[in-house]
């Protein structure tokens, strides 16, 4: 089980990768922009520390170690992070509204409430277990994310001259800049010991601390109670071969009759594994993901925690995607699932 809440708090900006689509005649674009840095991000950081200072074996912590996230929180209460909102609820800054199952098993809203934006995907940890968005809505208990986009020119001089190379002489980087006070946040087994480190694309400098996940707080409760017959995804999903990705597990003991799915589209995920001679690595197979968010409802019980989850229901690169974090998912309540 997750021990450790790992905090992640920049001193200065992070790094935003750009997306697919950034060309020299687009410069400021930032299609398919991914922050916060994933779960992979803080796994390669545990690994390269580990070599310096040992806090495990590498066969051990290959075999232990389990990361998950991101997430955020308010520096002044980093045990109620935020974490993605199930896609059945629906919030704006005045009006809320939910996804139910009608008694034909379909999605349905209240129809006088079908101009009703979703314009937080954010919601408190400690709100999870609330029966009636409303409810998240009057505690405000929802947020939005605490960054912003950056771009700026890094340039490369001449030797001899202040002026820039007259070839590859500057560099775009799509920065992110964290709000005052807000920090990201991850799950872990193991904990890193305190301190600053190079952090992600870029290597900008964060500072990292550890806190021991309380026996009696909603995310431990939360992750200990079994999945019945609903469950939404807090990190994005990868399921199936190391070849084709799937909108959930095709393992045989995973109960896919009449599994229904509130979702958005698919996103790419790929993430950068091993070492070569080079310092680089090399890049994991590219897949899509669904969503984190992403709301599953069964039609069989299911009756496991996502920690129970059966490592062969993802698929395997260097280790197991679990390892990552994949798919981490709750137990919700949504009217109509009996």
């Amino acid at each position: 089980m997750f021990k450790y809440l790992v905090i992640v708090s920049p001193l200065g900006f992070l790094y935003g990768s750009a997306g697919a689509f950034l060309s020299p005649e687009n410069l400021v674009g930032r299609s398919g922009a991914k922050f916060p840095p994933d779960a992979a991000t803080l796994a390669g950081l545990f690994f390269s520390e580990n070599k310096s200072q040992q806090f495990a074996s590498h066969e051990t912590l290959k075999q232990e170690l389990f990361v998950s996230g991101p997430f955020w929180a308010n520096h002044e209460d980093v045990t109620n992070f935020y974490v993605p909102m199930p896609r059945h609820r629906i919030i704006d800054d005045s009006k809320d509204d939910e996804w139910r199952l009608n008694p034909q098993r379909k999605w349905e809203r209240d129809p006088q409430k079908q101009e009703i934006e979703a314009t937080y995907r954010w919601q408190s940890i400690d709100s999870w277990k609330r029966p009636k968005t409303a409810d998240i809505r009057e505690n405000n208990e929802m947020g939005r994310a605490p960054w912003e986009y950056v771009s700026f020119l890094h340039p490369q001089m001449k030797p001899d001259e202040r002026h820039v190379l007259d070839k590859d002489g500057l560099f775009l980087e799509n920065a992110v800049q964290m709000d005052e006070g807000f920090c990201l946040v991850y799950l872990s087994t193991y904990a890193l010991p305190d301190g600053w480190y190079r952090f992600g694309g870029e290597s900008h400098m964060v500072e990292i601390c550890c806190h021991e996940i309380p026996l009696g707080s909603t995310i431990h409760e939360l992750l200990t109670t079994k999945i019945q017959k609903a469950c939404a995804l807090l990190t994005p999903g990868v399921w199936g071969s190391n070849y084709l990705s799937y909108r959930y597990p095709k393992h045989s003991e995973f109960p896919k009759e009449g599994i229904k799915m509130l979702t958005d589209k698919p996103i790419p995920y790929r993430y950068r594994i091993g070492q070569r001679s080079t310092e680089r690595g090399r890049l994991g197979r590219g897949r899509y993901a669904v969503p984190s968010g992403t709301v599953y409802v069964f039609k069989h019980t299911l009756d496991k925690t996502w920690w129970e989850f059966p490592e062969d229901w993802f698929p395997r690169e260097g280790l197991p995607l679990k390892h990552l974090g994949c798919g981490l998912c709750l137990p919700v309540e949504i009217d109509g699932v009996a």
